[in-house]
């Protein structure tokens, strides 16, 4: 799960390269529409449905993959 959410983080954002340090802190493109199209992403590769507390926590690689596992995703 940890690549693909790599993948994923890649992808949305259109970066050449991401590590597990990606955040908004240090990611330009994680921008409100970015957090929105990453959301969404997330959702559909992973099945699962994002509270919007969840959402608004998602602050980084490390953030996403802490949510995700209490859903239950490997």
């Amino acid at each position: 799960m940890e690549t693909k959410v790599l993948d994923i983080l890649k992808d949305v954002f259109e970066l050449d390269v991401v590590d597990e340090s990606c955040s908004q802190e240090n990611c330009a493109a994680w921008d409100s529409m970015g957090q929105l199209n990453l959301v969404a992403e997330l959702e559909d590769i992973f099945d699962v449905s994002l509270e919007p507390e969840e959402i608004g926590s998602m602050k980084s690689y490390e953030d996403i993959v802490r949510i995700l596992k209490s859903k239950g995703v490997e």
